[in-house]
């Protein structure tokens, strides 16, 4: 424990999602130690996120404006929608290039341990968006685990009597593994999506 203000930095560090104690006290002691001009442009950083960042009003990704820059590009693929959990799921997607469509999150999974059901998530809007029928795909992206896979099963139970093609992204080996240390169920999820080789 140290004292003060600089216990109350460390504290507030620790709240951060992936922050843990040792790392709290690390990045507070590199904020006490850092050049005043340093912590000054981070702290108007932050501020300035917090003014100036909203939810696009469309699929529910972090943005700037009333769209997001998905949702305001009119050359995307306007009839397909991928389906994520949270806005950092789609800049992974996007950094692989091979999804020219558009986005919706859903902000969270369906995980009744932790109080979250279907009407806590962005499901109504997606419904919303769907009912013109200018969408004929939508992709599942939600996590590989137990949350992820619930709101995926729920999804394909909603979406599927509309008679749209809906497909859940591929999961199994990651590349560089080895199969000792991968468990049952990413080993089945690798078997139920395996490719017959071409020559």
């Amino acid at each position: 424990m140290f004292e003060g203000i600089v216990q109350d930095l460390i504290d507030e560090l620790g709240r951060l999602p992936g922050i843990g104690p040792k790392s709290a006290q690390r990045i507070a002691f590199h904020l006490v130690q850092a050049d005043a001009a340093d912590v000054t442009r981070l702290v108007e950083v932050l501020s300035e996120v917090k003014a100036k960042i909203r939810f696009c009003r469309e699929c529910g990704n972090v943005a700037e404006a009333d769209l997001c820059r998905m949702c305001g590009d009119y050359r995307r693929d306007r009839s397909a929608i991928c389906v994520v959990e949270e806005p950092k799921d789609v800049s992974a997607i996007e950094r692989t290039r091979e999804f020219r469509g558009l986005y919706h999150v859903l902000g969270g999974a369906i995980s009744p341990m932790d109080g979250v059901g279907p009407g806590d998530l962005r499901i109504r809007e997606l419904m919303a968006r769907l009912a013109d029928g200018s969408v004929t795909e939508v992709i599942i992206a939600t996590d590989p685990n137990i949350a992820g896979e619930a709101t995926a099963t729920y999804l394909s139970r909603t979406l599927l009597p509309l008679g749209l093609r809906v497909t859940r992204l591929a999961s199994g080996l990651p590349v560089g593994g080895d199969l000792e240390y991968a468990d049952e169920v990413t080993l089945g999820r690798a078997f139920e999506g395996r490719r017959t080789v071409h020559a």
